[in-house]
């Protein structure tokens, strides 16, 4: 039989997060444990009877996250990764796979279904995947950073010169992407990549010749670095990297990536009023690493899909770890020093 009225100690939490201005209600507070994005009942009391200071804030934190009606969508995978317990890994591992596969089955592709081998009837199988997967997809015309530039060169606003390619989604980029997901690198080739980067661009061409001389060097040297992309064998790598971390590891990595984008967001609705953050944040390798592909990471399936993917290079990328966690650092110090954002 259903319970008709909160217990004690949920009337007593109720009671303890309207102080901060939010509502909740048992019924809210029954879904929440059942996601385990909350504490058990058991859980909640100090050895006085009171509610813990952690349950309160907690709760406050899962309130903040869905008002409005929105969905909580990847605010609950940091609340699992917090925690992380075997079980809460457990929903977060499965959250990340079914975001990372997303994509993929709107559009019809089963990744697991994909043909593998070098015959000529599982690359063209392949190709045809890869278009299925285009199929009815736009290019933007700009991507944040080519937004950005295009405004700031109306207003007279000089940004720090471009380290890639101007617009990651084009079409140019998204198509050979699109064969690199479902077939992996070899489908591709470092050549036609290359060629597709100096199409969209041209002013990169020093540094794409660069890239060129570093991957021949490295080919003499019997290194294949594009054997050694996390792309290397398309979307199955991405998938088996979330599937083969351990829970520990595991929720590290949704950690520093969910909190990372919550602090960007931070400071994206603080530069409409200080301007000068935008130049700073765009001064550092993590721009173009991770901001454009991802680090805004909107509320629902879109920002889900970034999050993943944003753990999968946590994940399997040298050193991408770590420069997250020096830019957290640094995105930190624009927020807590006065005068850091001009």
């Amino acid at each position: 039989m259903p319970r008709t009225s909160p217990s004690r100690l949920e009337l007593a939490l109720i009671s303890e997060v309207e102080k901060y201005g939010y509502t909740v209600t048992a019924p809210r507070l029954e879904r929440w444990r059942q996601r385990l994005w909350l504490a058990r009942t058991k859980d909640w009391c100090t050895p006085d009877g009171a509610v813990r200071p952690e349950i309160i804030k907690r709760t406050i934190d899962l309130a903040h996250a869905s008002t409005q009606g929105r969905s909580i969508s990847w605010a609950g995978w940091a609340f699992w990764a917090i925690d992380d317990t075997p079980e809460t890994a457990a929903l977060l591992r499965q959250a990340l796979l079914t975001a990372l596969r997303r994509p993929l089955e709107r559009a019809g592709v089963d990744v697991d279904q994909v043909p593998q081998g070098d015959s000529d009837e599982a690359f063209d199988a392949r190709e045809e995947l890869a278009n299925q997967l285009m199929c009815n997809r736009r290019s933007p015309r700009r991507d944040l950073d080519g937004a950005l530039r295009a405004g700031a060169a109306e207003a007279g606003v000089t940004l720090p010169p471009a380290q890639t390619v101007p617009n990651i989604f084009h079409s140019t980029l998204t198509e050979p992407g699109a064969r690199m997901m479902i077939g992996g690198t070899a489908d591709v080739g470092f050549d036609a990549l290359m060629e597709s980067w100096e199409a969209t661009w041209p002013e990169g061409k020093e540094l794409i010749e660069h890239i060129r001389a570093a991957y021949h060097q490295a080919a003499l040297a019997g290194v294949d670095l594009m054997a050694e992309s996390p792309l290397a064998t398309g979307y199955v790598g991405l998938i088996q990297a979330v599937e083969n971390a351990d829970d520990e590891r595991l929720c590290a990595a949704v950690r520093a990536c969910t909190r990372a984008s919550g602090t960007l967001a931070v400071l994206w609705i603080r530069a409409g009023q200080n301007p000068g953050v935008v130049p700073r944040l765009m001064n550092d390798v993590m721009w173009d690493q991770w901001v454009r592909v991802g680090g805004l990471a909107p509320g629902g399936a879109g920002g889900e899909a970034a999050i993943a993917i944003n753990t999968v290079q946590y994940l399997v990328l040298p050193g991408w770890a770590n420069d997250l966690h020096r830019y957290q650092a640094f995105m930190d110090s624009l927020i807590n020093t006065p005068g850091a954002c001009p």
